[in-house]
Formats: C-alpha cells, structure tokens, sequence
C-alpha cells in the first residue's frame, strides 16, 4: 500500500464526488431553457423540475479517477487512461468534448501511449480545456491532508488528457481548492474567501490561471454575481482559464453551504454544468450533502453503487 494512499481520505473523495455530480446535474438543466426563462428561474431560486436531472461527461471523468484512487491509493497514468477509457466506452453520449471524442477511443485501444494521444490534440498543442479541472476535486479531497501532494496528482490525472500547460493548471487550481475546502471541514471557522483563494493561488503554477484567482481574491465581497463573471469568465470559451477563477470564487464564498454555491454559480451561466461541477466539488469536499433539500436528491440522477 503507497504512502498517498495512507494519507488519504475516501470518505472526503466519495462526499466531493457527489457534490461535483450534483452540481453537474444542476447546472445542465440551465442548457434546455430560454435565456430570459433562466435567469429569472435562477434569479427566483426555482428548482427545475424536470426529472431526472442527468449527470454529464464532468461526473463521468470523475468517477473514471475516482474509481483508480480507491484501488490504488495514488495516480498512475496508464491506469487512469484505461479507466477514463472505459467510463467513455461504456456511454459516450455523457456531452464529452470534441478532443475527448478523438482521444478516449485511442486510450481503449492504446492506453500505452497516452501521452503521445494527448500531445497530439489541437494541432499539437494538446488541451487547455476545462476537462481535467472538472474531475478532480474528488482527488483534492482525497489529498486533504497534504495540499502539496494534491497538486502532485493533480498533474498526473490531467496530463493523460491534458497536454498543454493553461489544462494542467486547471487541475492542479482545483484539486488545491478542493484539498484545502476538504481540510478546513474540522475547523470551527469557516475560511475567509480572500485567504482561500490566495492560499489556492499560492499553490497554482504561476501563468493565466493564477493570475485570474488572484483576480478572484481581490474582488469586492459585493460584486454581483454576474459582474465577476464577466470578469473571471465563467466558461464559454471552455478553458480552464475561463472557468476555474469564477468557480472557485462562488465556491469560496459559500464554503459552508452547498446548495447556494450552486445557485449563485448558475448566475454566471456560461457553461454551466462544468462550473456547477467544480464548485460543487470544491465545497462538498467540506460539507458532503449537508443543507440540500430531498427534492434536489430525488431529481438527480443516481450514481453508480460502488459510490454509496
């Protein structure tokens, strides 16, 4: 057994996951509505009512790692290739990616060079997608007890998809938001959004991703919601870079309360699931599912039951 795995928390992992899948689920029923329609549902905190709420290829990725840290305790590439591999086989209809599309069936066959696949997406500059920021924070959680090591696996589980350096940093941006969500849930208080978005950033290769959570960190307590959004992005470029600052901003400023992380996160609408799922992920690595009502429980479509 591997000392990551002795510094592990499944139980933080398995209570990220389900909050990353919620807020995926959530956020895709933004994408069925008329824009008017959806803001003023958001604006009203009414609940979509459709049912059931379907998870996307943002719970799907997760799993896939999830599923490779319980067995193993650590990354190991070519593992997580023929995990994400199979998660993509298995229903490749969860909205995943067009570079997803091309790479996922090359790991199946060859998941031995996964590196070389992922070098080979977007005319050689490989991903700078938000695809390996979305997955991770179950692996944050799972590293509570060691930041820096989260920012170590982090790497690992976003180069098998993720070649280009803006994807990594989205991983890693996350994973320490998500490690240091996860470590702070035996606190009496409850850490202030600056400090947790500097002390995220500290721990973010220097480059755009950093620079937009330090951005973040320095807004304003009362900027409206959809103001940071445009300032932090909120996804509709899908780059890390558009996505990872503006969900770990709602994220910090609703650590202790999941239900209105995702509320005010759908107010930046953009692509909404993946944002939803990151700032689920973060906060439930702190919380679980504590706060959310069963009417949000019952909408949502159930994870596999290996999860619990």
């Amino acid at each position: 057994m591997s000392d990551a795995y002795d510094t592990g928390d499944a139980s933080a992992a398995f209570a990220s996951l389900r909050g990353l899948a919620l807020g995926d689920c959530f956020g895709e029923r933004w994408f069925f509505r008329r824009r008017q329609e959806a803001i003023e549902m958001v604006r009203h905190r009414t609940t979509p009512e459709d049912q059931p709420w379907h998870w996307t290829d943002d719970t799907a990725m997760a799993l896939a790692l999830l599923r490779v840290l319980t067995q193993q305790g650590t990354i190991d590439q070519q593992d997580l290739a023929v995990s994400f591999a199979d998660e993509y086989t298995a229903d490749p209809y969860r909205k995943f990616g067009s570079g997803m599309h091309q790479l996922l069936p090359k790991l199946r066959e060859d998941p031995g060079n996964w590196a070389t696949y992922a070098r080979t997406l977007f005319g050689g500059e490989g991903s700078l997608g938000n695809g390996a920021a979305m997955r991770v924070a179950p692996l944050g959680a799972w590293f509570r007890r060691d930041p820096e090591q989260a920012v170590a696996q982090a790497v690992l589980s976003a180069e098998v998809t993720h070649a280009h350096e803006e994807g990594i940093a989205g991983g890693v941006a996350v994973a320490a938001a998500a490690a240091l969500a996860a470590g702070s849930a035996d606190a009496d208080v409850v850490p202030a959004p600056h400090a947790f978005l500097s002390a995220t950033a500290d721990l973010t290769p220097p480059g755009v991703i950093r620079d937009g959570l330090l951005r973040a960190a320095d807004l304003p307590p009362d900027t409206p919601v959809p103001e940071a959004a445009a300032l932090l992005g909120s996804g509709k470029r899908i780059r890390a870079s558009d996505t990872v600052p503006f969900a770990a901003w709602t994220a910090a400023h609703h650590l202790d309360d999941l239900t209105d992380a995702l509320w005010t996160t759908a107010e930046g609408f953009g692509d909404v699931d993946t944002t939803c799922a990151i700032t689920g992920g973060i906060v439930a690595a702190r919380t679980g599912l504590r706060g959310v009502s069963a009417r949000w429980l019952e909408l949502a479509e159930a994870l596999p039951e290996w999860v619990g």
